[in-house]
């Protein structure tokens, strides 16, 4: 149950992560989308109105009436205005001469219909992209809020020689609806990105989890396995300093080694003290000192080596549990695992430094245990 409430909140946090980054990216992209669009609008409405206005203007100083100039320009942009833009002429009292409509020709334009009177040469994408979202006015767009027309005046260019001005259109409800359709297919892409994202995802914590949690099985195992092995050396352990205890004399002295010294000379301070083998806890180096400990806590020091000391003690009492200890099995008192597949003995009385046994003799002092 734990698993399964983990994975779902895993799910939640994958989903509420990518649903903020997407959100934030979503914008980003769909304004940088339309900026790019309305600069592309922008560029060829002032293309196109430079060049009609320079053409008009060229068939004017070579003498073409202007009845004919007027005629030939409302056939060339009639029913235009059914693209993002068109363009328009009017003279400087605000009559249409020419629009893409025929009716809206011969009419005063209206500052209700198309702000002109601040048109700015320099508006960017991103002043149209800004004054479309928010609607204000200025740089001759117009307060969109309960307008009818569609079209809005981006930009005004004079005619040589004539009271003329080409004005460049844009068709607002067409840019608006492109601009929506970029922003529905982000989210259509965001949307299918986000599932196969999100779904990979909480696969790959499952799958990663399922392995985590095999392997922490497996070291459960092995720990258990590991804690039931010291649960039967140290019952072993018992079970021998028993048979210890109930052999002495007699059987253990028939064991015992020839070589295997009663006692061993040691030294406190200047004073020789002779310590009966049996009386011995453990032997220990520190500092090239050799001390010997018995059970009743007292410590004296021996001029032997580890080496030479303990081959004259019997073996099947005392153990060399690495090159710093000797210890006799009747001073252990628990066995308890250490570090990487390494015992630690626990003596009495107690050692400062610790007995550690390393994973290469842990058999060795198992075999030696009578296991």
């Amino acid at each position: 149950m734990r698993k399964d409430r983990l994975y779902f909140f895993t799910f939640l946090a994958i989903t509420t992560i990518f649903v903020l980054i997407a959100g934030i990216a979503i914008q980003y992209f769909i304004q940088a989308s339309a900026n790019q669009l309305l600069q592309t609008q922008l560029e060829s409405s002032k293309r196109e109105a430079k060049e009609i206005a320079s053409l008009v203007g060229h068939q004017l100083s070579g003498g073409i009436p202007k009845d004919s100039i007027v005629q030939n320009l409302q056939r060339t942009i009639e029913n235009t205005n059914i693209e993002t833009g068109s363009i328009s002429m009017f003279d400087w009292s605000g009559i249409e001469i020419c629009n893409p409509d025929i009716k809206k020709v011969g009419q005063q334009i209206s500052p209700n219909e198309s702000f002109v009177s601040k048109i700015k040469d320099d508006i960017s994408s991103e002043d149209f992209y800004d004054l479309l979202l928010n609607k204000r006015q200025g740089g001759g767009i117009r307060d969109f809020e309960g307008a009818e027309r569609e079209s809005e005046i981006i930009y005004l260019y004079p005619v040589d020689n004539s009271d003329w001005i080409i004005a460049a259109h844009t068709n607002t409800e067409k840019i608006f609806g492109q601009i929506d359709g970029l922003r529905a297919k982000f989210y259509v892409i965001f949307t299918i990105m986000g599932f196969f994202i999100i779904l990979a995802s909480v696969i790959t914590v499952r799958l990663i989890g399922s392995a985590y949690e095999k392997r922490l099985e497996l070291k459960n195992q092995e720990l258990e396995n590991e804690v039931i092995a010291l649960a039967k050396l140290n019952k072993a352990l018992d079970e021998y300093q028993q048979k210890v205890i109930q052999d002495k004399p007699e059987e253990v002295k028939s064991n015992a080694s020839e070589k295997s010294k009663k006692r061993i000379l040691t030294y406190v301070r200047n004073e020789l003290l002779p310590v009966a083998t049996e009386e011995i806890a453990y032997i220990f180096t520190q500092d090239t000192i050799t001390y010997v400990v018995c059970f009743n806590g007292k410590r004296s020091t021996a001029n032997n080596s580890l080496d030479e000391l303990f081959a004259s003690l019997d073996e099947s009492e005392f153990y060399r549990a690495n090159r710093q200890f000797i210890v006799a099995i009747s001073a252990i008192e628990k066995i308890i695992r250490y570090g990487n597949n390494q015992l630690k003995i626990l003596v009495n009385p107690n050692s400062e430094v610790d007995i550690i046994i390393s994973k290469n003799r842990a058999s060795e002092f198992k075999q030696w245990l009578n296991l």
